[in-house]
This record gives structure tokens, C-alpha cells and sequence, in this order.
């Protein structure tokens, strides 16, 4: 500065003008220096290291190099150099020097927070990090730091020690707890939920608790705002839907598909062997007589190898009609146009009870919209419902007054029938 200065004065320059003109040379200067180091670095150091990165056994480093934990360190040169020539503006050092520093600050918290996610990368490498995820706890890292980097700027604007500020926000800390107790919660959540993608607007969730089952349309600091199927509003508070459970169907929307979980109920008195009569009219079936053909014949072959007196169906293999029939629902489901092959697909037998042999279909339509996926589903079981009978099988259900009444004695049904006649007279008239 002096020589600048001295420089400057030689030209028969006012004090006053040859000041002001140093200044701005030496800060013309500075910059010059500064572009010229982060063009340095940037241009051969970080190449440098990026080749050795590239070309090691090593791949933790390469996530470190993905999360530019090194680019971001290379910004703190420039500030170094403006913190040194400080000095050079006795009346503005204190505040140039705090500058940089507080830009140092920040510039190392961006460091941390990419190295923290490039140790979460690293860490989920290992087939440990499956079941004992780490993301959790470098979150808490995360606010930590935040914490920190803010008493730390705020301590160095007001140049009082960090610990005297720490004493102050415990004094201050019950009262803002209970004053802004939902807000806190609110926010809190709210970085979880964004951090994490737990919810979107446009999500369709499911929470019992609350009484929500429908669309996102609205997420604030404390609530999230759902549109329930029956247009109604539902709204959770923020911080529930970290603490509580709910269902959020984002996954199966993204996936194209949805479950069809339902079951036929058969009686299980119409549950028999298939005679040759119905065997042959069976094999008129499109989805079943390749296959009723193939395992006829192997049946056949089983019997006549191993001597199985035919006489019996007990002593030898036989095909029954409910076999038969939960083939033909799988090939039936298998060559459906408006079903995912791709998915789980399978017709099995549950466990028996009161109501019959459950028959239960498991599949997944290949539209997710719910008006579609109703048709889909409904159409499917119509045509189940109405094949059935085919086969010889009764579906259950319990008994209704019309089954009553068919029990009754053929005297007794005479009698219902001429009071139902009356009462339909006296209705008329």
C-alpha cells in the first residue's frame, strides 16, 4: 500500500485522490490474485487429485469426488487470501477479517455436509447398511453442525465468545420450547419429511388415526392438508407423520400396478373327482384342454405304472373339479389383456372355515386408476362367478329367505305361496 502510494504521489496527485486510487488498485489487485489461485486449483490441483482419485484401487474416494467434498474445499482459497491482505485496509480490517472468516465458516459446512453424504454412500457399499442404516444418525450430524456454524457466525458479528451465547439460548430455550412447541415440531418434521421424500404433494395416503384416506394437496410447517375420496379436508399435523405410521401408495402408483386380493368362498360338498363325462366336456375349454390333454396323459401313464386298480378313484390319481378349475383361473388371469404378467400372479387355496374353501386371486392390474381398477376386478370376478357352475362347483353363502323357503314342505310352500298371492292383492288394491 505504501508503495502504491508513494507511486501514485510522484505524479503531483491530491493525497486525498492518490488514496482512494490505491485502494482501488489494491483491491483490483486482490482479485487478480484470487482468480488466479481458484484458477489454479481448479484447473491443475483438483485435475490432479481427480486423476489419482480415477486411477486407485480405491472406490470410497470416488464417492467423495461424486459429492465435490473436494471442489467445495478448493472455494476457501480466495477467502484465505482476502483474510491475509486484510490488513492492507487498517480501516475496513476488522470487518473484511470477520467476512472472510464467517465465509470460511460457510464454506465448511458445505464441506461437512457432502462429506457426511459421501460416508452415507460409502456406507451403504456394505451389506450391513441393509439392516442397520446410519442415515439417521448423520442427519442429527447435519442439524449439529448447522447449530454450530450459526453460533459460530453470530458469535463472531457480535465478537462475544460462542459459550456466552450457548449460556443465553439455555436460559431462552424452555420458553421457546412452550411457546413455539407446534412450530418447532413442525419444522423438525418438515426437514425429515423433505430430507427423506416421505411425502409429496399429488401422494395418496392412508392414516386411520386421523381419518385421512386420500390426496395430499397442501403441505405447510405444521399441517399437511389431505383431500379425502369423499371430497372432505383432513388435516394432520406435520410432526405425525414422522411419529405415527401411515400408508402412502406413491410406490404402487409409480409401479404401474394394482393388487387384486379377493376370493371366491367354494362349497366344499361340490368339491369331487371329474367323471370322463365332465373331463370331455372340459377339454372344450380353451384355456384348459392343453393342459386337461398333457395331464390326462400323465395320469394315465402314473396308474398303469404303478398297477392302480381302476376301479377305485381312491387307489388311483384322479383330477378333481376344484383343481381344474383354479388351473383354469390362473390361465384364465395369464392370458387377461388388462393384467401384469410382469407381477405376482397366482390363484391359491387358504385355510377352510365356517364359509367354505377361499379361493383367493392375487394380481395386479396394469391401471391404477380407481374406476378402471373397479371394472377391471369386477368384470373379472363376474366372469368367475358365472363360470363356476361349469365345473360342478357351488359358491357358498349363507343361507337367505329364499333358500328358507325352498326348504320348507312342498304343503308349507303351497301355504307361503297363496299369502304371498293375498298380500300382493291387498298391495294392489
Amino acid at each position: 500500500m505504501r508503495y502504491i502510494s508513494n507511486w501514485l504521489t510522484g505524479y503531483n496527485l491530491s493525497p486525498t485522490i492518490a488514496e482512494y486510487l490505491t485502494y482501488i488498485i489494491m483491491i483490483l489487485f486482490i482479485g487478480i490474485i484470487c482468480i488466479i489461485a481458484n484458477f489454479i486449483t481448479k484447473k491443475f490441483v483438483m485435475r490432479i487429485v481427480s486423476h489419482f482419485i480415477k486411477n486407485n484401487k480405491f472406490q470410497w474416494d470416488d464417492m467423495l469426488l461424486e459429492r465435490k467434498v473436494f471442489h467445495k474445499i478448493s472455494h476457501v482459497v480466495p477467502a484465505i487470501i482476502i483474510f491475509f491482505f486484510a490488513q492492507a485496509f487498517p480501516t475496513y480490517q476488522s470487518f473484511i477479517e470477520k467476512a472472510a472468516i464467517i465465509y470460511m465458516i460457510i464454506t465448511g459446512l458445505t464441506v461437512i455436509f457432502s462429506l457426511l453424504n459421501a460416508i452415507n454412500d460409502i456406507y451403504q457399499t456394505f451389506e450391513i447398511s441393509k439392516s442397520r442404516p446410519i442415515k439417521g444418525y448423520l442427519q442429527v450430524a447435519n442439524i449439529v453442525v448447522v447449530i454450530v456454524g450459526v453460533l459460530l457466525v453470530i458469535s463472531i458479528l457480535l465478537g462475544q465468545s460462542p459459550f456466552i451465547l450457548l449460556s443465553g439460548v439455555g436460559a431462552l430455550s424452555a420458553i421457546l420450547l412452550l411457546i413455539f412447541r407446534d412450530s418447532i415440531l413442525g419444522l423438525v418434521a418438515g426437514v425429515q419429511l423433505a430430507a427423506n421424500d416421505m411425502v409429496r404433494v399429488g401422494d395418496w395416503i392412508e392414516m386411520p388415526k386421523y381419518g385421512a384416506d386420500g390426496d395430499i394437496i397442501d403441505i405447510s410447517l405444521v399441517t399437511v392438508k389431505v383431500q379425502n375420496w369423499d371430497k372432505t379436508i383432513t388435516m394432520i399435523p406435520s410432526y405425525a407423520l414422522v411419529s405415527d405410521s401411515f400408508i402412502n401408495w406413491r410406490g404402487m402408483q409409480n409401479a404401474g400396478g394394482r393388487r387384486i386380493m379377493r376370493s371366491l368362498f367354494i362349497d366344499t360338498t361340490s368339491i369331487s373327482f371329474l367323471t370322463e363325462e365332465m373331463l370331455e366336456r372340459l377339454k372344450k375349454i380353451h384355456y384348459l384342454s392343453d393342459y386337461l390333454s398333457r395331464t390326462e396323459k400323465e395320469i394315465a401313464e402314473y396308474n398303469a405304472r404303478n398297477d392302480l386298480d381302476d376301479s377305485s378313484t381312491v387307489n388311483r390319481r384322479s383330477m378333481t373339479n376344484i383343481g381344474v378349475f383354479r388351473i383354469y383361473v390362473q390361465n384364465y388371469l395369464e392370458n387377461h389383456p388388462q393384467i401384469r404378467q410382469d407381477m405376482t400372479l397366482m390363484v391359491r387355496q387358504l385355510a377352510p372355515s365356517e364359509h367354505g374353501l377361499p379361493l383367493e386371486v392375487y394380481a395386479f392390474t396394469n391401471d391404477v386408476r380407481w374406476h378402471v381398477y373397479e371394472t377391471i376386478q369386477s368384470d373379472i370376478f363376474d366372469h368367475l362367478f358365472a363360470v363356476a357352475p361349469e365345473f360342478g362347483i357351488r359358491l357358498f353363502q349363507k343361507p337367505s329367505g329364499h333358500d328358507l323357503k325352498n326348504m320348507a314342505a312342498p304343503s308349507t310352500r303351497e301355504e307361503i305361496k297363496r299369502e304371498d298371492q293375498v298380500t300382493r292383492k291387498v298391495d294392489y288394491s
